[in-house]
């Protein structure tokens, strides 16, 4: 057990620290978006390839598949609804149930396999790095957030808002090659009406779907014996 928690810690520690650095160390250095970019996909390949020996039974792999395949198709189906989609909702949900590991693959791959359809681009590094931070602190605070629904509703509305942020700094490395703070906070600016749409969407889509999908992904798990797996 503690071998595991320390083994966590380092995985969290080197994700959050790999990519956060590369925001930075994009401000320092000429040619600072392409090494934040790698840094970026340093991290996410360094959680990939850790949590991928974390997880081997089939309730956990299908249960996370479920959740990101509603989470896709939630994002493809609500395309014309710009920042109004469930997919940071379903991402939070996964991590809450499931883990982090679960929140941490559901959003990745949200990303990664929704934009088959929105378009593929460096960009698409970026949306998996924030959704992936996102359904990892899901899963992590999960005990928090499902004891207590008013801190749920603060955190759904926070991803929001972290991730419009997340992404106005991937603008200010594309359009710069380096973290310029001007364009950042311009960015930032300009995108508000974004931003609100991104937390009040979330919120919604948790208050409709939470306590629901909640209770049905616990009785599968209870059905499967998924919480005993996990004891193991």
């Amino acid at each position: 057990m503690r071998n595991d928690v320390l083994r966590r810690g380092l995985l969290i520690g080197s994700f959050l620290l790999l990519g956060f650095g590369s925001a930075y160390a994009a401000s320092l250095l000429d040619g600072g978006g392409a090494l934040a970019l790698s840094l970026l996909l340093g991290a996410m390949l360094l959680a990939m390839l850790i949590f991928s020996g974390r997880r081997d039974d089939p309730s956990f792999v299908t249960l996370t598949a479920v959740l990101t395949a509603l989470s896709v198709v939630g994002r493809i189906v609500l395309a014309p609804t710009a920042g109004f989609k469930p997919c940071t909702a379903m991402i939070i949900i996964a991590g809450m149930t499931l883990g982090a590991e679960s929140g941490f693959f559901c959003g990745t791959f949200t990303a990664l396999v929704s934009n088959i359809y929105f378009g593929q681009g460096l960009w698409t590094l970026y949306q998996m790095f924030s959704w992936g931070l996102i359904g990892l602190v899901a899963g992590l605070a999960a005990a928090l957030l499902r004891r207590h629904k008013p801190l749920l509703i603060c955190y759904a509305a926070a991803s929001g808002c972290i991730y419009s942020l997340l992404m106005d700094v991937f603008s200010t490395l594309w359009e710069d090659g380096f973290f310029n703070p001007v364009r950042f906070i311009a960015l930032t600016a300009t995108t508000v009406p974004y931003t609100i749409s991104y937390a009040v969407s979330n919120v919604f889509f948790i208050l409709l779907l939470g306590d629901r999908m909640i209770f049905s992904i616990e009785r599968v798990k209870r059905r499967y014996g998924y919480d005993t797996k996990q004891k193991e």
